[in-house]
């Protein structure tokens, strides 16, 4: 397995994971913007995992004032549970470190248990509750953050 920044040529494999992972999923446009970086105001970091030219997981945070936050994290079903997400997330934040980033944040439903397993993993700490942040079905997330010493 291989991890590397996300290229355009990804997005149509991106876009099939997203839409197969998450009840509200990103759009083929979004994922474009998020991996423009032009005239951008903060930094995009975007990384996907592959496999003998196979998309298998992607991941990717905006960072600003020293703070990143995940917007993204999914692993094809096939290969949940073989420490993909784990590999790439660890990826993203020493990407993110050598980007003078110093703490990193992300929301994940309440539900997810494997998701809270691995940030739990990445010694991510829960801070708090965001009341009904998901829709379909509705659902809180758990606020979560990761923090280095300056």
């Amino acid at each position: 397995m291989t991890i590397r920044p996300m290229e355009e040529k990804d997005l149509e494999q991106v876009y099939q994971i997203e839409q197969e992972s998450f009840a509200q999923p990103w759009t083929y446009q979004d994922f474009e913007q998020a991996i423009d970086n032009t005239n951008s105001l903060y930094l995009k970091l975007y990384l996907v995992a592959e496999e003998e030219g196979e998309i298998i997981g992607y991941c990717g945070l905006w960072g600003i004032a020293g703070e990143g936050q995940i917007n993204n994290v999914a692993v094809k079903k096939e290969y949940r549970g073989k420490h993909v997400g784990n590999q790439m997330l660890h990826e993203l934040i020493q990407l993110g470190l050598n980007k003078n980033l110093t703490a990193f944040t992300l929301e994940v439903r309440v539900s997810n248990q494997s998701a809270i397993k691995l940030y739990h993993n990445l010694k991510f700490e829960d801070v708090g509750i965001r009341k009904n942040f998901y829709d379909y079905p509705k659902e809180d997330a758990i606020i979560m953050w990761l923090k280095y010493e300056v």
